[in-house]
């Protein structure tokens, strides 16, 4: 398959914003691929080489490589790239301008085409881009470096100018499509005649669409039935709402309900298969080498051959056993010499569900039987044995649960529905588990989980870092992150000194094509960090971009003095608070000061 055939689709899917005509596209695409190559092209798609759990390397080629590669590929000099790409701000525009001006003499080589300038490229193949990309990826240690720009060059002086466009921002990993895994779903549902709620949930039990796409392509819908969870594939994980009244929260939930204590820690999911043990995070990043103490207990402890269980891994004290934050596990993963973070910050693990025993998809069952499961195939010991949990009935016993897992230096509660329809819903949000968090009892309901988009320099003290952090919530229906608050506060002196370096990795020379923002930072970056923030209240701001229209015509919500809380490496900028949860947080806010002032709710 020509690679300029899905050139000419990433084309079009940058130039629209339509979901429903980005999935048409995606479809055309999808029905025109060979099977042995569909699933590069979804890679490619989404900017990737495999999906990220596979923890394989990546490319490697920084913004100054990128320059030099299209210097060497096109005989131009890197003064001249750098001037294009300022005047352009992006490598892909520049390399696809300085192709489109370029003459090339050499006419008439065999499996080349030539253009209507003069210019001769040959005909790329999807295998022979993919193929190159993965070599520049694999490639590692002393003289890589040379090796990968030699690699990237002699691709793009072959490429067409719309395929180098391409190639270089995909080397860039921002390729700016807009193009999320639902809508590559909704394409792949349409160009097979697939139900698309069965991709999904493929997908959420196997998180490789490539895979997911070849198998659909190859054997057809019957085999997507057949996808079960795999020992060493991690699952996306099932995500609770939050809700801060215990009588919404057992209306939600139903009686009776589990309660179980919400620790602060590193959800994780633990895979068994023989004497070999996979430990993912909610990220579904490999993490197994940072706790070798817990591929220990693992082995040890669960009974089965082959299992998937899930938990939390917390921090204690070594010498009280008292719980420890999150961030003590945080200093662990910055600790060069593991044996020395394991004695410094021991961990134990708390498990709360089981996905998978020895051939049997627990995932279908209720939540009773999944939990009953893992008490069998766990020989608990005080380092490794299931989350605390109380089946409630009531407000009151749920309160006085709540009050002693705040005790017990946990963040709250987690409160699960026992109902017939208590399945684990992988990758799905929804009202069968409900977070209760000791935050929902401070003036601003939740602390809550924003990205970094943009930063301001500092002056004075914080002068050469920055002075205030731009931060964001995830909208998922326009797939954008609208603009919430800066945060300036809660920084120790070391943090703020590590800002630049810890953004840098994500700067960009303009404002991210999904971040809406009327505000203009001296600074922008790629959605990717991820922060807690707590602050007094939320308010209407006639500068933020969150929920703007929801509450009154033209202002969008805000949150007033803003702290930052801690770093949250373990999730995804998607799994950020959302704007909906914004606005119902604000709106439960008006609802405590309304019955504090009148004694009387206000209904919303």
């Amino acid at each position: 398959m020509e690679f300029s055939i899905v050139a000419q689709t990433l084309d079009i899917l940058e130039k629209t914003s339509s979901k429903i005509q980005q999935a048409a596209a995606l479809a055309l695409l999808f029905k025109k691929t060979p099977s042995n190559v569909i699933d590069k092209v979804v890679y490619i798609i989404q900017g990737t080489l495999w999906p990220d759990w596979k923890g394989l390397p990546e490319l490697g080629i920084a913004e100054k490589g990128v320059q030099k590669a299209i210097s060497m590929a096109l005989g131009v000099s890197e003064a001249e790239v750098e001037r294009v790409y300022k005047s352009l701000g992006d490598y892909g525009l520049a390399v696809e301008r300085l192709k489109l001006g370029k003459q090339n003499k050499s006419v008439g080589l065999v499996g080349f085409i030539k253009s209507a300038k003069g210019e001769v490229y040959k005909k790329l193949t999807v295998d022979e881009v993919y193929s190159q990309l993965v070599k520049i990826a694999m490639l590692q240690g002393e003289g890589s470096r040379d090796m990968k720009l030699r690699l990237l060059s002699s691709l793009l002086a072959v490429a067409d100018p719309k395929e180098a466009k391409y190639i270089v921002r995909f080397i860039e990993g921002r390729l700016r499509l807009g193009v999320g895994e639902a809508t590559i779903m909704d394409g792949l549902a349409s160009a097979f005649g697939a139900p698309r709620d069965l991709i999904e949930r493929a997908y959420n039990i196997y998180p490789d669409l490539g895979a997911i796409a070849k198998l659909l392509a190859e054997k057809g819908v019957v085999e997507l039935k057949n996808i079960k969870p795999t020992p060493g594939i991690p699952l996306r994980p099932m995500l609770a709402e939050r809700a801060s009244d215990p009588t919404e929260i057992l209306n939600k939930a139903g009686i009776p309900a589990l309660a179980e204590f919400k620790y602060d820690g590193e959800r994780a999911q633990i895979h068994k298969k023989g004497d070999r043990i996979w430990i993912f995070s909610r990220r579904l990043e490999e993490i197994t080498n940072q706790y070798p103490d817990v591929v220990e207990m693992a082995l040890k402890r669960i009974k089965a051959e082959e299992a998937i269980v899930e938990g939390e891994i917390i921090a204690i004290d070594p010498e009280t056993g008292e719980f420890r934050p999150f961030q003590e596990l945080m200093h662990r993963k910055r600790k060069k010499d593991i044996h020395e973070a394991l004695k410094e910050y021991p961990v134990v693990v708390r498990l709360f569900d089981c996905l998978y025993v020895d051939g049997i998809d627990m995932t279908l069952k209720i939540l009773p039987e999944r939990r009953e499961m893992l008490r069998k195939i766990i020989d608990e010991s005080e380092e490794f044995k299931l989350a605390e949990g109380m089946i409630v009935n009531n407000t009151a016993e749920l309160e006085t649960f709540f009050l002693k897992a705040v005790e017990a230096g946990c963040e709250g509660l987690v409160v699960k529905s026992l109902g017939r329809d208590s399945v684990y819903q992988a990758g799905v949000r929804g009202w069968l588990w409900i977070k209760y968090k000791r935050d929902y009892k401070s003036e601003m309901t939740d602390t809550v989980d924003l990205v970094v988009v943009g930063a301001f320099h500092g002056r004075g003290k914080r002068a050469g870092t920055y002075g205030a952090l731009l931060l964001a919530a995830y909208d998922p229906e326009s797939d954008t992150f609208k603009t919430v608050c800066k945060v300036g506060t809660g920084f120790t002196d070391e943090e703020l000194a590590e800002l630049p370096k810890k953004l840098e990795p994500y700067r960009l020379p303009h404002k991210h094509h999904r971040v809406d923002s009327d505000i203009e930072a001296d600074v922008w970056f790629e959605p990717a960090v991820v922060m807690e923030v707590t602050g007094a209240e939320l308010t209407l701001s006639p500068l933020h971009t969150c929920c703007r229209g929801m509450v009154k015509q033209g202002v969008g919500i805000s949150i007033r003095f803003p702290r930052f809380v801690r770093w949250r490496p373990d999730k995804s900028p998607k799994e950020i608070t959302t704007t909906k949860e914004i606005l119902e947080m604000y709106y439960r806010q008006l609802r405590k000061v309304s019955q504090t002032t009148t004694g009387v709710g206000e209904e919303r």
